[in-house]
């Protein structure tokens, strides 16, 4: 039975030494301990004597290496107290008598009384000592449970063969610096990959005196913040989330946006399907019923984005229509408003890949091995999936990239949702707009007409600039141009309100000044009764008109605004003058009135009407946008009206367009002799027959032989009425323009109605016959009378005076 014996006193040979020692029998027990090794390691004789020496070591069957041959070296000890400390170990054979042998176990120094290491031998980071070549010659027990039972051997390797650093040349580098410099390195993240995760250590390089015979050397610790970047990044995704997804109303650029953030930080290739309704502006999915009638919606793929070149993982471009097959995951994120999870991609047989051989085939061509398919939430509906896939990053999606995609995809799809209603609300505008602006404005033969419509949003923002020409009785043309304040469906709506109502006024043959009076009152009270309601207000908050009424007989303008730009005129010569027009006040206001301003212009001039946005930026004033305007438009005499109209606009520095624009440009034009004749005759029924003889043989001069029935049977009502109740002296007056006119002036203020004549009355019927013969009718005043009047189109093949006839 072996003796286990503790050495101590003065006579014993270990003692003497004050050597820290062991025996270890062949059993790979302790046989043999000193006080010396006790004060080392803490374990008293009693306490270790005669148990395994396998209670030494740091790490479990490390000692079995230790005995078996003689051999000198570092090693790891553990204490009493748990701790670990580094010595340099001799173990020698101790042969016994009867041909057994013992071992010696004799530590030769104690790490802990280097300096340079006794400080870090407990750190839980790991820590290494490098000589002045890089070699390690120390490492502490954090570093050596991350080598595991190999670590001996690593102890005088250089740096070169260290499986710490995935870039062992920047390390290198590092390390250097310090020896070189003296100047410590803290905390410089390194990045580690494996073939789970990407780990990311923070790198601490600091000089020692002493790492080895007394040459110098560094010191590297290393502390594992893969956690923390992990958590940072995800921040960081998020805060860019926020910046660069939703900075345009533009649903298929939100899409890719959020495509685009998710790779590289997410996930190795991202798409972003959206429902037709979504991608169009209409309502979006709501979630499918479990009892529906089993149609799968039609998706579009809106956003795309890979680590690879090209994105050859996605088997549709952006903006074709994608196949979702029925038993997918995508439509069970749409059934159920939750998320997917597939961390190991299930492509064996009986999958739902069964169902969707070209997605099977990419999948495994390019190694795609996890899933995560995300709903796209907003306001209570579904707009389309997000899909996210891992190839080149082998660790699978988990619980907590769901979390964070989920985030990501929710503050996308409120961008999207935005974007979607505006899209609705913006195609609601452009169809209000488009309905409620001329389709042709045609000048007639009065006027030779171009336009043109800005808007600020050049990706088709709508706002409440509009104009309109409109066409009066007696060849007369009305050229409106108008600004009502604000944006969007409101200011269409607000726009198509005003010009059904200038249209109404414009029927009743009132002056310019007249129709914006009326348009005040009706804005007006309308904003009353706006302000009584309790609902939300729907009426303008402002609007400028300017109103132009050309005669093309008398070459007259008569013109009025409210509150808008003064209207440009080039006359035949080239000069160009701002028309001197009482402003007025913007519509609305109540109460109003307006000043008709009358000028005659010569054949070829040409009136610019337009918008405060080409003459008004945010930084000049109005004064230098007229002038700006006034020198785009001295052109050379005669200059075409689409050269001007290029003009105009180019007066608009890119950029500075802060507002909507219209631009309206008019050439005017005369009926001569040849197209208008006039006759004066006496309140006298005997002159009636004389003058419509003239009249009939003035139409068979025209050409016009087959309206003389119908015009002679107009004619003679028309003067018949004026004799009968009209005050004199009367006039007759033919225009042969695009239609006949019949015109009899009178100097009677009293208004001319339609009414129907009972069975038993005498009169009534001569206006009864005219509206039933022609096709169209109706009275204006005159500033000495009135105007009653008839139109008769033309027999078709009739040339008209624009056709040189």
């Amino acid at each position: 039975m072996p003796q286990f014996d503790a050495v101590s006193g003065a006579g014993s040979a270990y003692a003497s030494t004050g050597a820290a020692l062991a025996v270890v029998g062949r059993s790979g027990v302790v046989t043999r301990w000193t006080d010396a090794a006790e004060h080392l390691l803490g374990h008293r004789a009693e306490e270790i004597l005669g148990r395994p020496a396998e209670r030494l070591a740091a790490s479990p069957g490390e000692a079995a290496s230790w005995f078996g041959r003689e051999w000198s070296g570092r090693a790891l000890l553990r204490r009493r107290d748990r701790r670990t400390v580094q010595v340099s170990l001799r173990v020698s054979a101790l042969p016994g008598p009867d041909g057994t042998v013992d071992w010696l176990v004799s530590v030769l120094g104690a790490a802990e009384s280097t300096p340079a290491v006794s400080v870090a031998e407990n750190s839980p980071f790991p820590t290494a000592v490098w000589d002045s070549q890089l070699r390690m010659v120390w490492l502490n027990a954090a570093l050596a449970r991350t080598y595991g039972p190999s670590w001996p051997q690593r102890l005088g390797l250089p740096l070169e063969e260290s499986p710490l650093y995935a870039d062992t040349a920047q390390v290198t580098a590092l390390f250097r610096q310090v020896l070189e410099t003296g100047v410590p390195v803290i905390d410089r993240e390194l990045d580690q990959r494996d073939r789970r995760w990407r780990h990311t250590y923070a790198l601490s390089v600091y000089p020692v005196e002493n790492a080895r015979d007394g040459e110098p050397g560094v010191c590297s610790t290393n502390v594992d913040v893969t956690t923390s970047r992990r958590a940072r990044d995800r921040v960081m995704l998020l805060s860019r989330a926020g910046t660069h997804i939703g900075t345009t109303l533009d649903i298929m650029q939100t899409a890719q946006d959020l495509a685009d953030v998710l790779v590289p930080a997410m996930a190795d290739y991202v798409t972003v399907d959206l429902a037709d309704a979504a991608e169009f502006g209409d309502e979006p999915l709501a979630r499918l019923g479990t009892t529906g009638s089993g149609a799968v919606p039609a998706f579009h793929r809106a956003g795309m984005a890979s680590i690879r070149e090209g994105v050859p993982e996605s088997l549709w471009a952006r903006g074709d229509p994608v196949y979702v097959p029925p038993r997918s995951p995508f439509l069970k994120v749409l059934s159920t408003g939750r998320s997917y999870l597939e961390p190991f991609l299930d492509t064996s047989p009986g999958s739902w890949l069964d169902h969707d051989p070209g997605r099977l085939d990419k999948i495994i061509s390019l190694g795609m091995h996890s899933l995560l398919v995300i709903p796209m939430h907003a306001r209570g509906e579904i707009l389309g999936v997000a899909v996210l896939v891992r190839t080149e990053t082998l660790v699978p999606f988990d619980e907590n990239d769901r979390m964070v995609a989920e985030e990501v995809v929710s503050r996308a799809a409120l961008s999207l949702d935005n974007a979607r209603r505006y899209t609705r609300e913006h195609t609601a505008a452009l169809a209000l707009q488009r309905d409620l602006l001329p389709r042709n404005p045609n000048g007639g033969n009065a006027l030779d007409v171009v336009w043109r419509y800005l808007p600020s949003d050049r990706r088709g923002g709508v706002g409440g600039d509009w104009f309109d020409v409109i066409e009066l009785s007696g060849a007369r043309i009305a050229l409106v141009v108008g600004d009502v304040v604000g944006h969007g469906i409101s200011a269409a709506a607000g726009m198509g309100r005003i010009r059904a109502a200038m249209l109404t006024l414009a029927a009743l043959d009132l002056s310019p000044a007249e129709v914006l009076a009326h348009l005040d009152d009706l804005l007006a009270r309308l904003a009353a009764e706006d302000f009584e309601s309790k609902a939300m207000p729907t009426t303008i908050s402002g609007a400028t008109c300017l109103y132009i009424i050309y005669d093309p007989v008398t070459r007259r303008c008569c013109s009025a605004r409210a509150g808008h730009p003064p209207p440009a005129l080039v006359d035949p010569s080239g000069d160009v003058t701002l028309l001197d027009i009482p402003a007025g006040a913007p519509l609305g206001v109540g109460g109003q009135t307006y000043e008709d301003v009358v000028l005659e212009l010569s054949e070829g001039s040409t009136l610019v009407l337009y918008t405060d946005g080409l003459v008004e930026t945010r930084d000049r004033d109005i004064d230098f946008g007229l002038d700006r305007l006034r020198h785009a438009l001295t052109q050379r005499p005669g200059a075409p009206l689409q050269d001007l109209r290029s003009a105009v606009v180019g007066t608009i520095p890119p950029g500075e367009q802060a507002d909507d624009v219209v631009v309206l440009l008019a050439r005017t034009r005369s009926l001569g002799p040849d197209q208008v004749m006039e006759w004066q005759l006496d309140a006298d029924p005997s002159a009636v027959a004389d003058v419509r003889v003239t009249a009939v043989r003035a139409l068979v001069e025209w050409g016009l032989e087959r309206l003389v029935p119908v015009a002679e049977q107009i004619i003679g009502e028309l003067l018949a009425n004026a004799v009968l109740h009209a005050v004199a002296p009367l006039r007759l007056r033919l225009i042969r323009d695009q239609v006949l006119v019949c015109e009899v002036f009178d100097s009677s203020l009293n208004v001319v109605r339609t009414v129907s004549a009972g069975p038993d009355d005498e009169g009534g019927r001569g206006l009864a016959i005219i509206a039933a013969l022609s096709s169209r009718h109706g009275s204006r005043g005159t500033p000495t009378g009135k105007c009653v009047w008839a139109e008769l189109p033309l027999p078709p093949g009739t040339p008209t005076a624009g056709d040189g006839t």
